[in-house]
C-alpha cells in the first residue's frame, strides 16, 4: 500500500512541476511575445506611482494582456522599483518586456501633450506642442510670450490635463535673475523664492516637471546639476590651467558662453583668455561691462557708452586685472569643458567677422587689420539698411 502511494505522490508530483514549467513557458511567452494593441498608445507613469497601479493602467489600456503577469516579468527582471515618471508612446504590438524597458529607462517624455516654458536670453517663450502618433514627432500649435501676452486657452487647457507633460527649459547664458523671474511666470509652478541663487551656479537644460511643483525644488535641482557638470569637468582637466578653483573655471566659462553664439569657437575663445591671463593681460570683454551696467536684471539693448568702458566696476575688466569676482550668466556644459579644456592656440585677439563668428589674431597688427574689415562689414550693412529705408 505504501509503494502505492509513494508512486501516486511522485506521480502528482511530476505532472505538477510539468504543470509548472509549462505555466512558466507560457508566462515567459506572454511576456516577451507581441502584445494585445493593434495602435500605439500614450503610456503615462504617474510621479510616485507604483508598479501594480501602472500594470492595472495597462490592461484596462489595452495595452497587455494580463497585469500580473506583467508585474512578474519586471519583477524577474530586476526592475519592479525601477519605473520613471513621464509619458511614453508604446508602439503596436509592443510587448510587456519592451514596455517594462520603456517606463523604467525613462529619459524624455515621447508623447501626448507636451507644455514647453522657454527661458532666454532676450525673451521667454511658451509652446504648446502634441505628438503625431504615426512619426512619433512632436508638432507645434500654440506659441505666445508669457511677458508681453495672455495665456491662450490651449496651453491654459493643456496645462490642466493631467497627461500632459510640462517642461522648462533654460537657454544657455541666462542670468540666475532671469531664471527666478521666469520661474515666477510658469503659474504652474508653485512656492515663493527666497533669494536669487549665486550667478553661474544653475544648470542650463531641460528639466521635465509636475503641475504644482515647487520653484525653489526645481532651482535646487538645477544647482546640483550645475555642481556636477562643474565637478566632472574640474576633475578631469589637464594640468597647468590658471585656475586656483572651480569657481574661477566657472567665471571664465560664463565670459566664453557671452563672447561666442558659435559652440565650435568655444574653445579658441577660451584660449584667447587663457593666453591673457598667463600674460598678464586684462580680459577687455565687453560682455562683463554689460554685466556690471545691468547686474544680470536683463539686456542691454544698445551699444556700451565710452563713459561705462571707462567706469570702474569689480566686472569691468577693462579696467580690473584677472577673473571679475562672479559669473556673469549661467555658462553650459560645453561652455564650462571649453574653459577647462581651451584648444592650444597662440590667439591673444578676436573680433567679430560677420558671419556670425570671430577672426582670431596672434599680433596686435593682425587683430587691427581685423578690426578694420568688421568695420567696413558694418558700413556696408548700415548703407544697405539705408538704402532699403
Amino acid at each position: 500500500m505504501w509503494k502505492n502511494i509513494v508512486s501516486t505522490f511522485l506521480t502528482l508530483a511530476i505532472f505538477l512541476l510539468i504543470g509548472a514549467a509549462a505555466m512558466i513557458a507560457w508566462g515567459k511567452a506572454q511576456y516577451s511575445g507581441s502584445g494585445p494593441s493593434e495602435v500605439a498608445q500614450c503610456v503615462q507613469v504617474a510621479r510616485g506611482a507604483s508598479l501594480s497601479a501602472v500594470s492595472k493602467q495597462l490592461e484596462e489600456q489595452g495595452a497587455i494582456s494580463n497585469a500580473y503577469i506583467f508585474r512578474a516579468g519586471a519583477d524577474a527582471e530586476g526592475k519592479s522599483r525601477e519605473l520613471k515618471f513621464g509619458s511614453y508612446l508604446v508602439q503596436p504590438e509592443a510587448s510587456m518586456s519592451d514596455i517594462v524597458g520603456i517606463i523604467t529607462e525613462g529619459g524624455p517624455s515621447t508623447c501626448g501633450t507636451e507644455v514647453i516654458y522657454r527661458i532666454g536670453v532676450r525673451a521667454d517663450s511658451v509652446i504648446l506642442r502634441d505628438i503625431d502618433p504615426e512619426t512619433g514627432n512632436y508638432e507645434e500649435r500654440v506659441q505666445y510670450n508669457p511677458a508681453d501676452e495672455a495665456k491662450p486657452e490651449p496651453i491654459a487647457n493643456a496645462e490642466n490635463q493631467p497627461d500632459a507633460r510640462l517642461r522648462v527649459a533654460v537657454a544657455e547664458g541666462v542670468t540666475s535673475w532671469q531664471v527666478v523671474e521666469g520661474l515666477k511666470r510658469a503659474d504652474f509652478l508653485t512656492g515663493e523664492v527666497a533669494e536669487i541663487p549665486a550667478e553661474g551656479t544653475l544648470a542650463p537644460d531641460s528639466y521635465e516637471v509636475s503641475s504644482g511643483q515647487d520653484r525653489a525644488e526645481l532651482l535646487a535641482q538645477m544647482a546640483a546639476r550645475q555642481s556636477t557638470i562643474l565637478a566632472n569637468a574640474w576633475e578631469a582637466r589637464p594640468f597647468g590651467l590658471p585656475y586656483e578653483s572651480p569657481e574661477e573655471a566657472l567665471i571664465m566659462a560664463s565670459i566664453v558662453e557671452k563672447e561666442t553664439g558659435q559652440p565650435e569657437e568655444r574653445p579658441q575663445v577660451a584660449s584667447v583668455f587663457v593666453n591673457r591671463l598667463e600674460q598678464g593681460m586684462r580680459l577687455q570683454t565687453d560682455p562683463t561691462v554689460i554685466y556690471g551696467v545691468t547686474e544680470g536684471r536683463g539686456v542691454l539693448d544698445r551699444g556700451l557708452r565710452r563713459s561705462e568702458l571707462d567706469t570702474r566696476t569689480d566686472w569691468n575688466t577693462y579696467q580690473i586685472d584677472g577673473l571679475p569676482p562672479t559669473p556673469i550668466a549661467n555658462p553650459g556644459r560645453a561652455a564650462i569643458e571649453a574653459a577647462l579644456n581651451p584648444a592650444e592656440t597662440d590667439f591673444i585677439y578676436f573680433v567679430a567677422d560677420g558671419t556670425g563668428g570671430h577672426a582670431f589674431a596672434r599680433t596686435l597688427d593682425e587683430h587691427n587689420a581685423n578690426v578694420a574689415r568688421w568695420r567696413e562689414i558694418e558700413a556696408e550693412r548700415a548703407e544697405a539698411e539705408n538704402a532699403e529705408g
